[in-house]
């Protein structure tokens, strides 16, 4: 497994830092500011060996092109993307070598159709999964379709209970907030308030999550679960039937929440 290191960018974004031990090589995942990247490499004295891109909004990619040619850095990243700096062009099923580790690339559309995740098997898997999985929720659907989101959460929901899970965005607070809202008697979710709060309040990061809690608290996983079905139909003031509306009604409710 990799040394993951958040760099903090922008208001709310974190550009995932790879390492493994006793190497000074790095890579990054979703490095939108170039210069927050380039400060912390100066500051530990590594090299940045190569990028990782999950999708194509300016927020992951806007100084992977910049890095690429400070370091002569490769660019991983989807087969399909409007982001025309990929290097390395990855489509679903395919993997990638990173600081001698296998990653496992899977399409994750939903938030955007270019989505893609990249996934470390192990004793304590690793999975970066960009915007697509957030901690108690999810990126919103800008390009894609429900149950695009709904095939991926499957995916997700699939990994083993302990895969560490890196998202890009510190949104951890207003996600439990809904998914209280949704289902205000689970109380997995009032803990891990509890627990992110905390961590917020000492200035820390609320991630990663694991997939194990995620299947507790995030209601973008737990669309087949009675309660919050009937959350999602009491939104709805009629009946919701299957998983796909379900996830339709608490996406769009989630957007106005």
């Amino acid at each position: 497994m990799f040394t993951v290191t958040p760099i903090p960018a922008f208001q709310d974004n974190y550009i995932w830092m790879l390492k493994k031990p006793n190497s000074t090589e790095v890579f990054v995942v979703d490095p939108g500011d170039a210069a927050a990247v380039i400060a912390t490499l100066q500051q530990q004295r590594l090299s940045l060996a190569g990028i990782l891109i999950t999708h194509h909004h300016a927020d992951h990619t806007g100084g992977a092109l910049q890095l690429s040619e400070a370091f002569q850095a490769p660019i991983y990243g989807p087969a399909n993307s409007p982001f025309k700096g990929i290097s390395r062009p990855l489509n679903d099923g395919d993997s990638c070598l990173v600081l001698g580790e296998t990653l496992q690339v899977k399409r994750v559309p939903g938030h955007t159709l270019d989505h893609i995740s990249y996934f470390l098997p192990g004793e304590v898997p690793q999975l970066f999964c960009g915007d697509t999985l957030f901690l108690a929720g999810c990126g919103r659907l800008f390009e894609g379709t429900p149950s695009q989101l709904l095939t991926a959460m499957r995916y997700f929901s699939r990994l083993p209970d302990v895969t560490e899970v890196y998202c890009t965005h510190e949104y951890s607070m207003a996600n439990l907030a809904f998914a209280a809202a949704v289902e205000p008697q689970n109380i997995d979710i009032q803990q891990s308030i509890r627990q992110c709060q905390l961590k917020r309040d000492a200035d820390q990061p609320t991630v990663p999550s694991n997939i194990a809690k995620e299947r507790l608290i995030n209601p973008f996983m737990r669309t087949a679960t009675d309660s919050v079905r009937t959350a999602a139909s009491q939104q709805q003031g009629a009946e919701v039937g299957d998983e796909e509306a379900v996830m339709s009604v608490i996406r769009e409710w989630k957007n106005n929440f």
